[in-house]
């Protein structure tokens, strides 16, 4: 195999440490962040990004977890799906995350995906991964998928683009109340990455590109409580879910203290369900309060012509992670 450098190979390698140079000559130059590569890669091979790309793999302190003092968990922000999915001290006391992390994807992509790639991915039109087909995502005027094949589509939300946000561990992190930290900037809650998806016009979430997501911040689990994650998809593996749904919940004997769910696949930025929420916090968890619970996504759902079937996927899925997290059963 060749070591020559490939002259068509247009990846900034330079200051591969300090994370104000990366910033800086993604500003400077324009382009792209890169991770793991997963997703950049492949839309580097349909055509639709060109780069310039500027690596991340070489800047220090992004990966690996970190207890902290409050009894919190740091996660480096270049972490794998993989790595997160094995982590005991994630599984011990964040396993939604754990778990939602072992079934994304497949064993190569969460051996090279990362944490911060897997929150700020692109999603999966195929119209807009199509290079020769102009739609809002890429700049242009509208959106093909709405009178075109949008089955995959959201169900729920009415901005420009209807093409759900593909982020499996944002759903996750959104029932912990994570925190996202960015380089030179604030931490924000991971919520805040995206917003209520009308201003995503042209992107996946909000971050100007030349900012980088360095960690998230996870709060100390509660005493006692439990945790699931699922995902519907049409195939047992490697899909992408066509419904997901995590779930936390924490009792006092037979009434629920503490309940956070949210769902993804279902509209255009992982949503937390706060009308289930509600339906059940300080309730006994018996099988009729958790269905009715479920229930109450369905006013939130605006099917599209093609997306009619997720509306009760919708409902089925935030269930089926209700009776697990009560059982205490994670997946």
């Amino acid at each position: 195999m060749s070591t020559e450098p490939d002259p068509t190979d247009r990846t900034d390698r330079t200051d591969r440490t300090g994370l104000t140079g990366l910033s800086d000559a993604v500003r400077a130059r324009g382009g792209e962040l890169r991770a793991g590569g997963t997703d950049t890669g492949a839309r580097q091979r349909s055509g639709v990004s060109t780069g310039p790309f500027t690596d991340l793999d070489g800047a220090a302190g992004l990966r690996g977890t970190t207890l902290l003092p409050d009894g919190g968990l740091r996660i480096g922000a270049l972490t794998t799906l993989a790595a997160l999915a094995a982590d005991p001290q994630v599984r011990a006391g964040w396993p939604a995350l754990a778990v939602s992390a072992g079934t994304a994807a497949t064993p190569q992509i969460r051996a090279a995906g990362t944490l911060g790639g897997n929150l700020l991915q692109r999603n999966r039109c195929w119209y807009f991964r199509n290079p020769h087909v102009s739609c809002l995502q890429k700049g242009g005027a509208g959106c093909p998928a709405r009178e075109g094949d949008h089955h995959f589509g959201v169900v729920s939300g009415a901005g420009p683009c209807i093409t759900p946000h593909p982020s499996t561990l944002a759903t996750a992190l959104l029932t912990y109340d994570a925190e996202a930290e960015v380089h030179d900037e604030p931490p924000r809650s991971v919520a805040d990455l995206y917003g209520d998806g009308d201003r995503l016009h042209q992107g996946d979430h909000l971050l100007p590109p030349h900012r980088i997501l360095t960690a998230v911040r996870l709060p100390a689990p509660l005493p006692g409580e439990r945790a699931a994650y699922h995902r519907a998809t049409s195939r047992a593996h490697g899909e992408w879910p066509l419904v997901e749904a995590t779930a936390r919940l924490a009792s006092d004997g037979a009434v629920v203290t503490h309940v956070a769910v949210a769902a993804g696949g279902v509209a255009r930025v992982p949503l937390r369900l706060p009308e289930v929420e509600a339906a059940l916090i300080g309730r006994e968890a018996t099988p009729g309060a958790l269905a009715a619970a479920a229930e109450t996504v369905l006013s939130r759902c605006r099917p599209l012509p093609q997306t009619g079937y997720k509306a009760t996927l919708f409902r089925d899925t935030v269930l089926e992670v209700l009776e697990r997290a009560h059982a205490g059963t994670t997946r």
